[in-house]
């Protein structure tokens, strides 16, 4: 009889542990179901990355107008927060604009009509290269030299830590380049040499077939067209912000790969600005460069 009742004891404990061993090995999975989930969640979130751990790509600080990537013929538009990658062509539309932000903290800005691959070769030794329009570095160097190189089918600008002007005029890929503070070198792509060092406030013009001329323009008249044209753009951001307009583009997407997120394509751009026929996004403009 006490043999029973010992048995019968036993049995009473032996099944909770059961139970409980059950239960821990629920819990267990659940957690690593749970973990995985985060783990893709953080993966495909554009919330995972933070402002400054952009990697290899450039973030989208302010813009107004159509701002797109071209991808298979096709521009899908980009928003304020997007994130351009590697290889990846930028396209503005007449009376647009974008800024752009790198890990390191260097800026540049797109300006309309222009097209631009953002660092078309391996590595990082190759910013923008631009196949038509206008683009404005300002490379950071704070930390010391900071080596970059901008490029157009007729010219390889090479700097250190400065800001300046870069415009593909025509189909020939006449390339004007004006510096605005620091020191830039240009050579030409195609007879190549040492190049010509440009300082605040020079300028020079390359052409398609001849070679790279050694008389820098130095009375600005170009450049100072430029900053007129710049500044105007910054004039009606300022004023579109105050006046309750959108400098930057809208979340919404269009009917292809129509996403939301930072990251995610808007959708085709077609004749309306980013994301939409009338813009909507809210970030303040830049504010206009000090002078020469």
């Amino acid at each position: 009889m006490l043999d029973f009742e010992q048995a019968g004891v036993q049995a009473g404990f032996e099944r909770p542990k059961s139970e409980i061993r059950s239960m821990v090995s629920r819990l267990l999975s659940s957690r690593v179901a749970l973990r995985l989930i985060l783990a893709a969640a953080a993966f495909v979130s554009p919330v995972a990355l933070p402002a400054q751990d952009l990697g290899g790509a450039a973030k989208i600080l302010v813009m107004t107008g159509r701002v797109s990537v071209l991808k298979d013929g096709t521009e899908w538009a980009r928003s304020s927060g997007d994130v351009v990658q590697p290889r990846q062509i930028v396209v503005t539309g007449p009376d647009s604009y974008a800024k752009f932000q790198l890990a390191d903290g260097s800026t540049f800005e797109v300006f309309e009509n222009t097209k631009t691959v953002f660092r078309d070769t391996p590595g990082w030794g190759e910013l923008i290269n631009v196949l038509i329009g206008r683009v404005k570095v300002y490379i950071e160097h704070r930390n010391g030299p900071n080596p970059q190189r901008v490029t157009t089918q007729t010219a390889v600008i090479s700097v250190r830590g400065t800001v300046f002007d870069v415009v593909v005029e025509d189909e020939d890929a006449t390339t004007f380049v004006s510096v605005e503070e620091g020191t830039v070198n240009v050579r030409h792509q195609r007879f190549g040499g040492n190049g010509v060092d440009l300082r605040t406030g020079d300028s020079v013009r390359v052409f398609k077939d001849q070679p790279l001329a050694r008389v820098v323009d130095k009375g600005g008249a170009a450049r100072v067209a430029l900053r007129a044209a710049a500044q105007a753009v910054y004039d009606a951001l300022y004023r579109r912000s105050i006046g309750g307009g959108s400098p930057g583009g809208t979340t919404g997407g269009g009917t292809a790969g129509g996403g939301t997120g930072a990251q995610g394509d808007k959708g085709p751009s077609k004749n309306g600005g980013a994301g939409g026929p009338n813009g909507g996004g809210t970030a303040p403009p830049p504010p206009p460069p000090p002078g020469p």
